[in-house]
C-alpha cells in the first residue's frame, strides 16, 4: 500500500486527525471536535499509521452513505475494524459482516427473515419481561449503575433468541465487551490487551463450537438452529461458518443496543429530555431514533477500495483503506439541521447508526423493539432521575459508549 506524504494535493492532513486511532480519544477526549474540523475540509484527509499502513477518513454523511452502499467499489471482506488494518480478516467470505454481495445476500436471507419486524413482535412480551427484570432494582432507592445494566441488556434479549443458557449470559456479555473494548483496563483479565483479546476470541469460538454441535442434534426455533438449517450455494453452512456468524450476531447486539440509552442517561439526565419524553409517550419512536443518531454506537467501519475511485474530489487508489466515521456522519449539518441538538421529535432522521446498504444491521428490528420497550417501561415506572456519580466511557475506537452511569430514581406513585 502506498505511503502518502503529509500533504495530499487538495487534501491537507491536519494534526487533529492523528488522534482518531487512539481509543482514549473516545473515553477522555472529544472526537466530535476533531470530526467538525475534518468536515470543514473540501476533500478527505489521509491518516498515516506507520511506514506501510494508512487510511482515508470519511466524515460526511453523503460520502459515508456512498461508501457503505457501493460494495462493488469498497469491499468489507478484508476486515471492518481498524485493529485489522493492513491484515486480511480470516472470517472474510464466511461471516456476514465480512462477506460482500451476492454471497452476503444469499447467506443473510433466512436470518433476515427470522429477525424481521413481525418475527420480533412475537417476542415483544418476552423482551418486556426481560427489560422489566433488568431495571427493577432502580426502585430500591439506592444507586443503580445504569451503564452496567444496559451492557447486560442485549445479552438477555439476544441470548433468549439464540437459546443460550441464562447462567452463561454475564460471562458472554463480558467476553463480547472485551472483543470491542480490549484497550479498556477494566476488561483486561490476562494482563495485556492482546492476551485478553486472544482469550476472549478463543473462549467464545470454543463455546459456540460446542453449542452448535449440541444444537445439530437438538434443533429448535432459535437463531442458531436457523443458521444450522440455512442452505446456500446448494449446501448447508459449515460449522466454521455457523460459529463465525453466531459470534457476529452476539457482538452486533452488544455493540449497538446498550449505548443509545446510556448516552441519554449520561448526557441528558439533568435536562428536560426524560420528563418531556415521559409526558408524551407518542414520541417514543422518534426519540429512540434520535438516541441512536446521537450515540452512533458503532464508531467506524473499515473498507478497501476495489478499484481507483474518487470520493469528495479525492482520488483513492485501488487497495487503499477507507474508514467511515458514523458518529461524524450522524452530526453532519448538511444532512441534519441543528445536528448538535438532541431533538426527541426529529423527523426525518435517516441516521446511519445501523449502517446502510447491503450490510445494514440484520438485527436492527430487535434493537429498535428492545429500546422502545425499555423506555416505555422505564418512563412509565420511574421518575426524578438524578446522577449519582461521574459517568465513565469505554476505552475503544470501535464502540462509542459508556460502561458506568450511576443514577438514582424514584418509583412512580
Amino acid at each position: 500500500m502506498p505511503v502518502h506524504n503529509a500533504t495530499v494535493s487538495g487534501c491537507p492532513v491536519h494534526a487533529a486527525d492523528t488522534d482518531l486511532v487512539d481509543p482514549h480519544l473516545y473515553s477522555d477526549g472529544d472526537a466530535h471536535a476533531v470530526w467538525r474540523e475534518l468536515r470543514a475540509q473540501d476533500g478527505l484527509s489521509w491518516r498515516q499509521v506507520d511506514d506501510e499502513r494508512g487510511f482515508w477518513n470519511v466524515v460526511h454523511f453523503k460520502e459515508t452513505d456512498f461508501v457503505l452502499r457501493n460494495t462493488h467499489l469498497f469491499t468489507s471482506e478484508r476486515g471492518t475494524m481498524l485493529e485489522l488494518l493492513g491484515m486480511d480478516d480470516p472470517a472474510g467470505g464466511q461471516q456476514l459482516a465480512v462477506t460482500d454481495p451476492p454471497r452476503h445476500t444469499i447467506m443473510q436471507a433466512r436470518l433476515k427473515k427470522a429477525l424481521a419486524v413481525k418475527a420480533v413482535d412475537r417476542q415483544r412480551d418476552t423482551i418486556r419481561e426481560l427489560v422489566g427484570d433488568l431495571i427493577a432494582p432502580i426502585g430500591d432507592g439506592g444507586v443503580f449503575d445504569w451503564g452496567q445494566a444496559m451492557l447486560a441488556m442485549p445479552m438477555s434479549v439476544t441470548g433468549t433468541m439464540m437459546g443460550l443458557p441464562q447462567q452463561d449470559w454475564p460471562w458472554l456479555s463480558r467476553l463480547t465487551t472485551i472483543c470491542i473494548a480490549a484497550d479498556d483496563p477494566e476488561y483486561q483479565d490476562e494482563g495485556s490487551r492482546d492476551a485478553t483479546l486472544h482469550m476472549a476470541h478463543r473462549e467464545l469460538f470454543a463455546y459456540f463450537q460446542d453449542l452448535v454441535r449440541f444444537r445439530r442434534e437438538n434443533a429448535g426455533d432459535d437463531l442458531i438452529s436457523v443458521l444450522i438449517n440455512t442452505r446456500f450455494e446448494g449446501r448447508h453452512m459449515s460449522s466454521a461458518e455457523i460459529v463465525s456468524n453466531c459470534y457476529s450476531l452476539l457482538l452486533g447486539a452488544n455493540v449497538t443496543t446498550p449505548h443509545a440509552p446510556n448516552y441519554v442517561m449520561a448526557e441528558f439526565i439533568e435536562t428536560d429530555v426524560l420528563p418531556q419524553w415521559a409526558a408524551d409517550p407518542e414520541v417514543g419512536v422518534t426519540a429512540v431514533e434520535e438516541a441512536l443518531r446521537w450515540a452512533s454506537p458503532v464508531n467506524h467501519m473499515l473498507r478497501y477500495a476495489t478499484q481507483d475511485v474518487v470520493v469528495r474530489d479525492t482520488p483513492i487508489a485501488e487497495g487503499e483503506a477507507v474508514v467511515v466515521w458514523l458518529g461524524a456522519a450522524n452530526r453532519d449539518e448538511a444532512e441534519f439541521p441543528n445536528a448538535e441538538t438532541f431533538d426527541i421529535r426529529r423527523k426525518p432522521n435517516k441516521h446511519l447508526a445501523f449502517g446502510i446498504g447491503p450490510h445494514y444491521c440484520v438485527g436492527h428490528s430487535v434493537a429498535r423493539v428492545t429500546l422502545r420497550t425499555l423506555f416505555e417501561e422505564l418512563l412509565a415506572q420511574y421518575e426524578d432521575f438524578a446522577p449519582a456519580g461521574k459517568p465513565e466511557r469505554l476505552v475503544s475506537n470501535f464502540v462509542s459508549g459508556y460502561k458506568h452511569v450511576p443514577i438514582t430514581a424514584k418509583r412512580r406513585a
